[in-house]
């Protein structure tokens, strides 16, 4: 493992770059400050860990900029204790995000070689998130509802997997609220959907992003 010390001004540097675009929620800033970007790639992208920008995890996959990062994060506003499922663990760098923020967090990868990376790696580092192989459309209908659902790829349609595993409104607390990229290929806007009732969606769009595709097992 690289020496964390060695990233400390890079990793403060990136903070301020976020918060200068707009990232604005200081309990995001804090967590991926407290992350370690550089665990979660190949040696050969070393000198980038902590440049705002996606990079290659292989198997045409990437760790999302973290700037997306953040802003799916700030978006899903997530509070302690909550249960937070993550479809598309990839890298793992967002679940690990999740977990310093003190969720409960499940996360869904598609693909195995990426699933086993990250399913020994999170806990190497010392977070403790649930990980399934499996696929990510269908959503964890076993450990269902969820305060909140973050998507890490982008769809045409959203799930209606997804929305049915939101928590509802209970005893004065608010619906689950679900963030995913929605669009074609080459762009999608993002998407925070809340639960309001049983049958019931608030739905608001906001910036453009692009990711990869949101794959269900065939």
């Amino acid at each position: 493992m690289i020496e964390d010390r060695k990233y400390k001004r890079q990793r403060a540097d990136l903070i301020t770059d976020l918060r200068r675009k707009g990232i604005s929620d200081e309990r995001v800033l804090k967590a991926l400050g407290a992350v370690a970007r550089h665990a979660f790639i190949d040696d050969a992208f070393l000198p980038r860990a902590y440049k705002d920008e996606a990079l290659p995890i292989g198997l045409d996959q990437t760790i999302s900029q973290p700037f997306t990062v953040a802003y799916q994060t700030m978006l899903l506003d997530p509070q302690p204790d909550e249960r937070i499922l993550e479809i598309g663990t990839g890298s793992g760098y967002q679940a690990a995000v999740l977990c310093e923020m003190g969720v409960r967090v499940f996360t869904i990868e598609r693909l195995q070689t990426l699933f086993q990376r990250s399913s020994a790696l999170l806990p190497r580092l010392g977070y403790r998130a649930v990980c399934r192989l499996g696929d990510g459309t269908q959503g964890w209908e076993a450990v269902a509802p969820f305060d909140g659902i973050i998507v890490t790829a982008g769809t045409a349609e959203i799930p209606d997997q997804l929305l049915a595993q939101l928590r509802t409104p209970d005893n004065g607390l608010p619906g689950g609220r679900l963030i995913i990229p929605v669009g074609d290929r080459d762009s999608q806007k993002m998407w925070r959907i809340t639960r309001k009732g049983q049958d019931e969606f608030d739905s608001e769009e906001t910036e453009g992003f692009r990711f990869v595709p949101l794959i269900p097992d065939s």
